[in-house]
């Protein structure tokens, strides 16, 4: 009895010792560092727009200044995150700093201080290395071993860890550490709940994302509402800025200026975007404390004054009726000048030009431009913008040269930059009497415009075409200017007269009717159906419209009357 006792206390001490034993090579086996480590690692939670409870994961920092990786998937749809770190602490997510959704992993900075943080492995771990998960915990970690399986490489140098290892449920998005105390992985979704296999994929991977000019572009940012941290070259955050304008919302543009500022003060172009911004919403007196600030803090002065000109030449052309005192031509003129006796670059040189045009001061604007037709600056719009000051002086010859001059700039076929120039130099033939060249610059004009040309361009064709007695064009986009606005009768009189001019009474009568029908107080009508009349022989019926136009008040009537009666 006693001996079987024994036995079975003998029994259990064994087995108590064999535990004791198992549990102390346990935790020699891990590593000293993975208590320090574990102060590094985070639980994520991502708010909706109502405030709800979004999504949550585990990461970990990777800079003392608040870098950290995580999960992509909470990101999405979400509009604020914080994290609690290993200390309880909550810290706001501050803004992104790259993501990747198809491998699940982003990047961010928190708000914080102090900040405990990992360093991430320079390499890849082999196949065969031990390996160590770091869960997340207020008190102290319970890290977890294994052993890479398998480091598929992907994107030319990162991995993909497949890890000999139970991964417990919430411990997505932990660090995957090497023996080194180094991260290597974050922890991804397992295949099934229990699997005694997991999967990291490179935390270099992640760590390496980054945000460009183009990052507004990027489908998996633009699925999250929190703002995306400005890139930390000049040239790339100046590409997102100018991006931003047309992308953004007016709060997170105002934002990300703000932004650009703070982290780029001596760049005149975040004071310029706000500045911008504030005269489109009519606040005047802001956009030009923002001009005056950029004159004086940043390091290119000129440039500073140069666009400070253009912004009130700008309001004073297309605002003008918000008046606003302090902002007029002679104050863009003295903001120009001062950009020009900096360094006297042709574009400043070109607006000094433009706004003394506007004040039409034509001789010094004319003087500017055509020292401009021999810089750098040479070329189809400056030829243009002489030919408009000819234009004002009287003098159409040196006007239609110039014209020449800015359409031939461009060789046919012609390319739809060169559209403006062949409508003007249209626009000075016709109005010159050359009809037949202005027709076959329209023509030339339409085939780049092919799809949005309007009734009244079928309308000033037409008309250089009677001009220049080529009535069947004529009729032809007279007819079409109807077809685009049937419901305009000024196009039905026009199309009345020309009938009329080429022997189609019968269509001229037509027309008029239509006119008349559209616009039954309006004389036109009367007087082309009249005339119509009167052509075909029935002066009776015709003279009486026409008498219809003249009580009406159509000055053409009269000598009509006289004619027919």
């Amino acid at each position: 009895m006693k001996m079987k006792q024994w036995n079975m206390a003998g029994k259990c001490g064994v087995l108590l010792l064999a535990l004791s034993l198992s549990a102390f090579l346990h935790l020699q086996a891990q590593p000293g560092w993975t208590q320090k480590a574990a102060k590094s690692v985070f639980t994520l939670k991502t708010f909706g727009a109502d405030g709800s409870l979004l999504g949550s994961s585990n990461g970990f920092f990777i800079s003392d200044s608040g870098d950290a990786l995580s999960s992509y998937a909470p990101f999405a749809g979400a509009v604020r995150a914080v994290v609690i770190d290993a200390s309880g602490k909550e810290l706001p997510v501050e803004c992104m700093l790259g993501a990747n959704e198809m491998y699940d992993v982003a990047k961010f900075r928190v708000n914080g201080r102090k900040i405990q943080a990992l360093t991430v492995a320079s390499g890849n771990a082999a196949n065969g290395q031990q390996a160590w998960l770091i869960p997340y915990s207020v008190k102290k970690a319970d890290p977890i071993g294994g052993t890479v399986e398998k480091a598929e490489t992907f994107h030319q140098s990162y991995a993909y860890y497949t890890v000999t290892m139970q991964m417990p449920e919430n411990a997505i998005g932990c660090p995957l550490m090497n023996d080194n105390g180094e991260a290597i992985g974050i922890m991804q979704q397992p295949a099934q709940a229990g699997a005694a296999t997991s999967y990291a994929v490179g935390a270099r991977f992640a760590a390496d994302l980054k945000i460009t000019g183009l990052s507004l572009n990027d489908a998996a940012l633009q699925k999250t509402g929190i703002k995306l941290a400005l890139p930390d070259n000049i040239e790339e955050a100046q590409l997102m800025l100018y991006m931003a304008n047309s992308q953004m919302d007016s709060t997170a543009y105002a934002r990300l200026i703000d932004d650009f500022v703070t982290k780029f003060p001596q760049a005149d172009d975040g004071y310029v975007y706000r500045a911008q911004m504030h005269l489109n919403g009519l606040r005047f007196a802001d956009a030009a404390k923002d001009m005056e600030e950029a004159i004086s803090r940043c390091a290119t002065k000129d440039n500073a004054h140069f666009q400070y000109a253009r912004m009130i030449y700008q309001k004073e052309l297309y605002q003008s009726s918000a008046p606003y005192p302090a902002w007029n031509l002679d104050k863009a003129i003295e903001e120009v000048q001062a950009a020009i006796d900096m360094k006297p670059l042709p574009a400043y040189e070109h607006l000094k030009a433009q706004i003394l045009f506007t004040q039409q001061k034509y001789d010094d604007a004319l003087a500017l431009f055509q020292k401009l037709n021999s810089s750098e600056l040479k070329g189809a719009e400056v030829y243009y913008e002489t030919a408009r000051c000819y234009e004002m002086k009287g003098d159409t010859t040196q006007m239609l040269a110039l014209l020449d001059s800015a359409v031939n700039v461009h060789s046919k076929p012609y390319l739809k930059e060169a559209a403006p120039y062949i409508w003007a130099r249209a626009m000075a033939r016709t109005s010159t009497g050359k009809y037949r060249l202005a027709v076959q610059d329209l023509n030339e004009y339409e085939k780049l415009i092919a799809t949005g040309l309007n009734a009244n361009f079928y309308y000033i064709r037409e008309q250089a075409e009677m001009g220049g007695r080529q009535f069947q064009q004529a009729l032809d986009d007279i007819t079409k200017a109807t077809q685009l606005e049937p419901e305009n009768p000024m196009y039905f009189a026009e199309k009345s007269s020309v009938e009329a001019r080429v022997g189609m009474y019968d269509a001229a009568a037509t027309s008029a009717r239509e006119c008349i029908r559209l616009a039954p107080n309006d004389s036109d009508g009367y007087l082309f159906l009249g005339l119509a009349l009167c052509q075909k022989g029935n002066k009776k019926d015709g003279l009486e419209q026409l008498q219809k136009a003249k009580d009406m008040g159509n000055s053409q009537a009269d000598a009509l009357i006289a004619r027919y009666r």
